[in-house]
C-alpha cells in the first residue's frame, strides 16, 4: 500500500518518524513536503498530496500541521477525499470502519508521537465495516457531487 504523506513545519519532525514507522511495516511512502522546519504554508503540500489520493495514485494519506485543524480543511476541499482529525486511536479505529475515511489528520502540537504513531497503525490497518455507514457515506459523497455541479 502506498501511502501520501504531507507537512507544514510544525509536522515535519513528526512526519519524518511516521513516514520510517509506516515504511518499518513494509508500506510505501511518498513524501509531498515539506523538507525542512522552515515555515512553510501547508496547502502547498497537502493539496497535491490529497489529490495524489483522490486519484488512486496512493490508497491513504497522512497529513500533520500543528494542531491538524489546518490540513484536515485542505485535505476535505479536494473531491474524494474523506479526511479525519484524529487525536485517539478510537477514532482512528472508527473513522476507517464506519466513515471509510482515506486520509488521516494529526497535530503535532496535540498528539504525542506514541500517541500519532498508534493512532497511524490503526488508521493503517482497519478496514472498512461497509453494510449501513456504506449507504451514509455514499450519502456524503452524494454532497459533494452536488456541491461540484455533477448530476446523475
Amino acid at each position: 500500500m502506498k501511502i501520501a504523506f504531507a507537512s507544514d513545519h510544525a509536522g515535519f519532525n513528526a512526519k519524518k518518524e511516521l513516514m520510517t514507522f509506516a515504511e518499518d511495516f513494509g508500506y510505501q511512502v511518498v513524501d509531498f513536503g515539506t523538507y525542512s522546519t522552515d515555515s512553510c504554508d501547508y496547502p502547498d503540500f497537502v493539496y497535491p498530496a490529497a489529490k495524489a489520493v483522490a486519484q488512486e495514485e496512493c490508497e491513504k494519506g497522512i497529513f500533520i500541521c500543528s494542531t491538524g485543524i489546518g490540513v484536515s480543511i485542505c485535505a476535505n476541499k479536494v473531491k474524494g477525499i474523506r479526511c479525519a482529525l484524529c487525536t485517539d486511536v478510537f477514532q482512528a479505529e472508527m473513522t476507517r470502519r464506519h466513515n471509510n475515511s482515506n486520509c488521516l489528520a494529526m497535530g503535532a502540537n496535540v498528539t504525542t508521537l506514541e500517541i500519532m504513531r498508534r493512532i497511524t497503525a490503526i488508521f493503517l490497518e482497519t478496514g472498512f465495516e461497509g453494510g449501513r455507514h456504506l449507504r451514509r457515506v455514499e450519502k456524503m459523497m452524494a454532497i459533494e457531487d452536488e456541491q461540484s455541479g455533477k448530476t446523475e
